[in-house]
């Protein structure tokens, strides 16, 4: 008996979560494991090198057994099925534009790895995301904070975590700069320091959403009318599953001038199309808000708040609506909030709450 706390970390077969392990060696008795989410079959894709293969195993394994511990593999298969891979599919069907991510980490990571963390007897899990957490004495909660590395942070697709998932996870990576990270590994003798960073949605990692939902799930997706914003039919498109608010190319009809995806109606299956001014505005709405680091305020906020993974925050007000719902009017209109996205707001570094913007955000 070592009298030191156990953690079990999830190890992608990356750097970060690789160099977390490095970290958390010094403080704690460490396990690795490596979530298998599916296979390719699965997903429907002749190919060998997708997140979760069989290198990305053996990467994760080799640094365990460097590193001198235990490494194991999880399967999840049918929960990523249901809680990802499903809601993913169904998200497109209903004319939204889902992050996968974020159902990964909330179902699956702080989820269900945690539960079998906390059966197998383990303190803590740990992760390799660029973010950190802290704990209010005053409030008596945890709270989520951005990375140090504000060109790495990941605190917008953890908008979902309680706070129970917060007091049993670790962030060791979440002080580091990705240049320290890979500093580290190389110092360790790590096989992945070098290792390139994941940029795709691992179930699709050939970006080509129409065909993984097409192939998936069976049903082929019926052309139907561009209109614009009058009602007025400009030409037909190909299935409304390969279009996103925003989207220019690609289109297939030529206009005579840039047109852009201004919103999607599932429902009479048709896609909005209008000029680059009218996707903006300073207005959007969010359902099923988690929050995080306070408690939904009685009043309205002063907020910094983004509407995309790679958006810089932007100043603002939130007016909560409801405790899970809110409304967020920007200081300036932003570009193309697209429904199935979501909105997470900030003070400062402390992330506060997220949630799934509504079409009301058009």
């Amino acid at each position: 008996m070592t009298g030191r706390k156990k953690v079990l970390a999830a190890m992608s077969g990356g750097v970060d979560s690789s160099v977390a392990a490095v970290i958390l060696m010094k403080d704690y008795d460490v396990t690795g494991v490596t979530m298998k989410l599916f296979t390719n079959d699965d997903i429907r894709l002749d190919r060998e090198k997708t997140c979760c293969s069989l290198d990305d195993v053996q990467d994760a394994r080799a640094v365990a057994d460097k590193l001198g511990f235990d490494h194991y593999v999880y399967q999840f298969g049918d929960r990523f099925k249901e809680c990802v891979i499903d809601r993913f599919n169904n998200a497109y069907i209903n004319g939204l534009t889902p992050n996968p991510c974020i159902d990964c980490n909330r179902f699956i990571k702080f989820d269900a790895l945690l539960k079998r963390a906390e059966l197998l007897g383990f303190d803590y899990i740990a992760t390799g995301h660029y973010v950190r957490r802290g704990f209010d004495e005053k409030t008596g909660r945890w709270q989520l904070l951005c990375g140090r590395d504000k060109s790495k942070d990941q605190s917008y697709v953890l908008y979902g975590m309680t706070q129970e998932q917060l007091a049993k996870t670790l962030f060791p990576v979440g002080d580091l700069t990705k240049a320290q990270t890979r500093e580290t590994a190389a110092l360790y003798g790590l096989i992945n320091a070098e290792k390139p960073d994941s940029q795709d949605i691992c179930f699709v990692p050939d970006g080509d959403y129409a065909r993984f939902i097409e192939g998936y799930t069976g049903i082929k997706f019926p052309k139907g009318n561009f209109i614009d914003k009058y009602g007025k039919i400009l030409g037909e498109h190909s299935g409304i599953i390969r279009y996103t608010v925003g989207q220019r190319k690609g289109l297939g009809v030529a206009f005579g001038k840039p047109m852009y995806v201004i919103s999607k109606n599932a429902a009479d299956n048709t896609v909005m199309l209008g000029s680059n001014e009218d996707l903006f505005t300073d207005t959007v709405y969010a359902e099923e808000v988690n929050w995080v680091s306070a408690e939904c305020p009685a009043e309205p906020i002063k907020v910094q708040a983004k509407i995309r993974y790679n958006h810089t925050a932007q100043p603002a007000m939130l007016y909560p609506l409801s405790e899970n719902s809110i409304k967020v009017v920007f200081d300036s209109p932003q570009r193309a909030p697209t429904p199935g996205q979501a909105l997470v707001c900030y003070n400062s570094d402390l992330l506060l709450c997220g949630g799934c913007m509504t079409a009301q955000c058009l």
